[in-house]
Parts: C-alpha cells; structure tokens; sequence
C-alpha cells in the first residue's frame, strides 16, 4: 500500500541523515524498498491525472520537512533536479527517536506553523487548526480527488431516481444521447435507427458504429425499476441478434444482471455482446455529461519553467 506522505517524513529524514545530498529520485527509491511497494504501485497515478501518486506523497513530504527547517532542498541552476539534505535541526530531531514524524509534531516548529496558516481554510485560527487536523494526512490533490468523488457518489444516486423515473419515451432518447456522446457516428441522426416500439420499457435500436455505417450494432435497452435481468432475457436477444446476422450488440439496463446471464454473455463465441448495468449506465452519464453539467472548475497551477528561462 502506497504511505501517505506523513508516514513518510521520518524514514525520509532517516535516509537523509548522514548529511550527504540526495536526489528525489534516490529518495523515491529507498522508499519504495523501505515500504515494500509493488511496480505497480510505484508507478500508480491519481485518477485523471498525470501525476504519480508516491511522487506526489513525496513531494508533499518533502515540503513540510523543508517548512519545519529540517531539511533543505538544494536547486543547482534553471531546470536542475533538486537535491535534498537533513538540517542541523533535523539532525537533532532524529537524535530524539521520534516514533513518527507528523502534523502535530511539526506545530513545535513556528516556521511549519506559520506555513500551515496559509495551507489551511481562511478562518479563524482554531478553526484552521482543527481543520488542519483533519486533513493533514492528504496531499491536497488527495482531499480534492476525495471530495470529488463524494459529491459524484451523491449525484449518482440522484441521477439514478431521475432516469428509472423518467419516461419510456424519455429513456429511449437517454440511451440513444448516450451512444452519440460515447462516439457512435456523427449526429443523433446519422447513428440511430429505430426499430422497436415505444411504451415497452426500453428500445431496440440499430448502431451506426461508423459514420458511413461500414458496421453495426444492435441495441437493447430495458428500463426497470425492480427485478434483475436473467439469462433468458439474454438469450431472446441473442436470438434477435442471430435473426439480423448481427456480430454486435449492447444491452443497456437500469437494473443488473445476474450472475447467469453475465456467464452466458460472457462465453459467447460468434458475436461480441456487451451488458452494461445500472451502476455502468450512471458511470457513462457523469463521464460524457448525458444528462449533467459541469458545475465548477478547479484549475490546479504550476511554475511555467519557460517563462523564467533567461535570454
């Protein structure tokens, strides 16, 4: 399991400690061999993001040593790697066998306390502090990443109750905005012919894969607010498929599937189906804003190197 960059303060600062420089690279590696993380997790990144998750930890670990002025970061020229090296005050920490080196025993530091006033929410202080508590055990890209994904949890199950109590009709014209979002031919038009009744809980429809409608793929979808959806359901669209020739479908569903039907899709031979559940649906909506909207947007800023470079 990848540390969070408070348990990584102390066996950082004890790789530091013979006072020699070190680059963040020599860091990452013995700490990577002290925490015994997998290739995997080393080179794990943040969700939407081309940031490591270890190198961010680090980074942040690095930071709050270098505000408590236990150790330095030591820049060699413009675009140079950075080095580190323990302070005569982080050396004198480690004298003390700290078991950890964390949030409340860097507030013994009036540099790292000051930092902190800053890092934390403008308040008064006691507020700030307690706040601070709370969150200091995550990297700020962390607390963002976390609190995302608590309010797209929320508006998950809101955007369920909107769509099974929506229309048939309605739901028809979700599924078919869908399919258009994720890059099925051109316009609405271009992809989607109808082929199915309305006011049956759900539509079979004909894919355009392509825009020129080289390849195709049948569609079915069933909005059910109760009962899962079994392996016969499967197979009577299967055999539909069959019927057409068909090699492609997709069954959309605001239910689940059962364990059967998943295993009989599954271990189709002749034609590639794929079934996407409630959870998968939602999933889809958030992420090609079918039926959402973007609130707000964080913008996360960095050093533009180029524009401090000299003539």
């Amino acid at each position: 399991m990848i540390p969070s960059f408070q348990e990584m303060m102390l066996p950082l600062l004890e790789f530091l400690k013979e006072g020699n420089e070190h680059s963040i690279d020599e860091a990452e590696d013995y700490l990577a061999k002290v925490f015994k993380l997998t290739d995997e997790e080393r080179h794990a990144f943040y969700r939407n993001s081309n940031q490591r998750i270890l190198r961010n930890s680090l980074n942040w670990a690095i930071t709050w040593l270098n505000k408590a002025r236990l150790i330095d970061i030591i820049r060699y020229g413009h675009r140079q790697a950075s080095n580190l090296k323990i302070t005569q005050r982080g050396k004198e920490v480690l004298k003390e066998k700290p078991e950890k080196i964390d949030y409340e025993y860097l507030r013994r530091f009036n540099e790292f306390v000051e930092f902190m006033k800053t890092y934390g929410p403008k308040t008064n202080r006691k507020s700030a502090e307690d706040m601070n508590a709370k969150i200091s055990d995550m990297t700020p890209e962390q607390l963002i990443e976390v609190k995302t994904n608590e309010i797209n949890n929320v508006m998950r199950e809101e955007l369920m109750k909107k769509v099974t109590s929506s229309s048939s009709r309605f739901f028809e014209k979700l599924v078919l905005d869908l399919v258009v979002k994720m890059g099925y031919g051109g316009s609405f038009e271009d992809v989607v012919e109808l082929l199915g009744k309305t006011g049956d809980e759900g539509v079979d429809g004909l894919i355009k894969e392509d825009i020129l409608g080289l390849d195709k793929v049948y569609l079915q979808a069933k909005r059910w607010t109760t009962g899962t959806i079994s392996r016969p359901e499967i197979q009577k669209f299967v055999g539909a498929l069959h019927g057409k020739g068909a090699k492609k479908g997709i069954f959309i569903t605001t239910s689940t599937f059962t364990k059967d039907a998943l295993e009989y899709a599954n271990s189709l031979k002749d034609m590639t189906l794929i079934l996407i559940d409630g959870d998968k649906l939602v999933d889809y909506m958030l992420k090609y804003n079918v039926g959402t909207q973007v609130k707000n947007t964080i913008e996360i800023k960095k050093i533009d190197e180029d524009y401090f470079e000299e003539f």
